[in-house]
Order: structure tokens, then C-alpha cells, then sequence
């Protein structure tokens, strides 16, 4: 392969990545226009049926695979766990808080609950770089939680005391985002493909999802708009998303990848502004502003870190998971 071809193909993936940023992106807008279905239900159809689409897309490694991962069914299990929590949480926090606070929150927590988890299970330490995104992340959250009530041109006040539980909930998507990522690494860790593991615990976690897009999903057929909003966020962000990335993560490496991802917050943060019409205060944008920071410390590579080539095996030929940073 020649030097302008892998120039050209690192270019096609940075635009893939960039794209799938935008579509996670996207997601609270979206679940904006279909007010009058739940956010469990909006949660299960999207990471429920987009999970199942990339258990199937992935069927012929995870039967190559089956005796590995059967091996490893406890990981799978609790990485499934935390697929299944995670798009409850997430949209929950968006309808409690707004789409701003909610993705921000959700999204920035997620790179300090992943250096927890590998401190308890991994026992790696702590390091001075994120003692001071913690810092930073924590002082954001205070900030929103003493800012104001969010306002909204196309719905009703968001109160304080929903703003707060809002952060709350927000957090535990962040918290399980970590875990699943966490688990998917553990099995890739293992000798298991990337694209194995990532479809046997969305695969798992998205028939977890199935019971409470019964109970909940009723009205997504009361209209074609809510039904199209459905169809939307399980076959555009997050099937399609992660189709995008896994093809962009193949060219340019996972540290890029996980710094591009950083886009997503930009676009759900403008989206909620220009779209839904969310109106926060300056104490709130500056709580959004120093969870970004907190995120950016934690997510871009080192400097003075080796950087790895595409096909170095501890990116599983290009296609590992990406860091905790993002995910609608």
C-alpha cells in the first residue's frame, strides 16, 4: 500500500468517525420530536433493536468464536447488563434534565467511572491526569446542579429538582457505558475479535431491552411520526453509528478515533439549542463547559504516549472499542 493511499484511507476514516459522532449526536434531538413515548421505551428501541442488528451483522465471527465466548459468558453477561441499563439512563437523564446537561453529564462521566473500574479490577492506578479531570468533572457537576431550571421553547420548564435528578441518572449511564466498554475490552483481551465481543454483548444486552420495549413501546405506534423517530435511532445512530466507527476505527487508530468522538457533545449541545430550544444559564454552560474539559483531559491521548500503528495487536487490528467518551 502506498503513502498516498493510507493518507487517503486515513482521511475517508476521520470523515467516518466525524459522521458517527454526528449521528450519536443527534439522539436526544430525535427523541425530542416523540414527547409522548417514555424514555425507557425510546431507550430499548434504539440500543435494543440496534443491538440486536449488530449481533447479526457480527453472526459468522461469534459462532467462529462461540467456545471462546461461552468461556466468558460471566463478562458477557455483565457487560449485557450494562447495555441494557445504559440507554434507560441515558435518555432518561435527557428527559429529566434537558438534551444539553443530560448528554454532557451522561457522556463526561463515563472516562472517570472506566479509570474506578480498572483501579478495582484491573489495579491500575490513579493518575495525576485524572485526579484533575475528576476535578474538573466533579466541579462541573456542581455547577449544573446549582444552576437554574433549564428552559425549553418546545416544552414545559424543566424544574430544579428534575435537573438534579436528572445529573443523578445521568451519571449511572455513565457508569454503565464504563462497565460494557470495560467488559467488551476484557474480551477482546481475551483473543476474541472486536467485533465478536462488541455483538455478543450488544446482541445480549439488546434482548434484555426487548421485555421493556414490550411493556413500554406502545406508543410509538400511536403515530407515524413516533414510530419513524423509533425506526430512526435504532437503524441510523446506533446501528449505522457503529458500522461508521468500527470502519473508521479500522484507519485510524483508537486514540484518534476517541478524540474525534469528542465531537458529539459539540453537535448534541447545538442541536438542543437550535432544535429543541433548550435555554440554559451561564452557570450551567459553564458546568457543561468544564465536564467537556474534564473529558477532553481524560480521552486525548499523551503526548509522550507510543503511538500505535493499525495493525498493533493491542488494537486488535484497528478495531478495538473505543474509549469510554461517547455513545447515544
Amino acid at each position: 500500500m502506498t503513502a498516498a493511499t493510507q493518507i487517503a484511507g486515513r482521511g475517508w476514516g476521520v470523515l467516518a468517525i466525524l459522521l458517527a459522532s454526528v449521528l450519536w449526536g443527534t439522539t436526544g434531538t430525535a427523541a425530542s420530536f416523540a414527547p409522548g413515548v417514555g424514555s425507557f421505551a425510546i431507550g430499548a428501541a434504539a440500543m435494543g433493536i440496534g443491538g440486536l442488528l449488530q449481533a447479526a451483522i457480527a453472526a459468522r465471527p461469534i459462532l467462529a468464536f462461540r467456545s471462546a465466548l461461552a468461556g466468558s459468558w460471566p463478562v458477557i453477561a455483565v457487560g449485557a447488563i450494562a447495555v441494557a441499563v445504559y440507554p434507560l439512563a441515558f435518555y432518561s437523564s435527557m428527559r429529566l434534565a434537558g438534551v444539553a446537561i443530560g448528554t454532557v453529564v451522561s457522556l463526561g462521566s463515563a472516562p472517570l467511572a472506566s479509570a474506578v473500574i480498572e483501579r478495582v479490577m484491573d489495579k491500575r492506578p490513579f493518575t495525576t491526569r485524572w485526579a484533575l479531570g475528576a476535578a474538573l468533572g466533579l466541579c462541573g457537576a456542581l455547577f449544573l446542579c446549582l444552576a437554574g431550571p433549564a428552559h425549553s421553547a418546545s416544552g414545559p420548564e424543566v424544574s430544579g429538582w428534575a435537573t438534579s435528578l436528572g445529573i443523578g441518572v445521568g451519571l449511572i449511564a455513565g457508569l454503565s457505558y464504563a462497565v460494557y466498554s470495560w467488559a467488551a475490552h476484557r474480551l477482546i483481551g481475551r483473543g476474541i475479535p472486536s467485533t465478536a465481543a462488541m455483538g455478543s454483548v450488544f446482541g445480549v444486552g439488546g434482548l434484555l431491552l426487548l421485555p421493556v420495549l414490550a411493556v413500554t413501546g406502545a406508543p410509538f405506534l400511536s403515530s407515524w411520526q413516533n414510530l419513524a423517530v423509533g425506526a430512526y435511532m435504532a437503524a441510523v445512530p446506533m446501528f449505522a453509528g457503529y458500522v461508521l466507527f468500527g470502519w473508521g476505527l479500522a484507519r485510524v487508530g483508537a486514540g484518534t478515533a476517541t478524540t474525534l468522538t469528542l465531537s458529539e457533545i459539540v453537535v448534541a449541545a447545538v442541536l438542543a439549542v437550535l432544535v429543541v430550544g433548550e435555554q440554559l444559564s451561564a452557570v450551567a454552560w459553564t458546568g457543561a463547559a468544564l465536564i467537556t474539559g474534564s473529558l477532553f483531559i481524560l480521552t486525548v491521548p499523551s503526548p509522550r504516549r507510543r503511538r500505535r500503528r493499525p495493525d498493533d495487536p493491542a488494537t486488535d487490528g484497528g478495531k478495538q472499542l473505543p474509549e469510554p467518551a461517547a455513545r447515544g
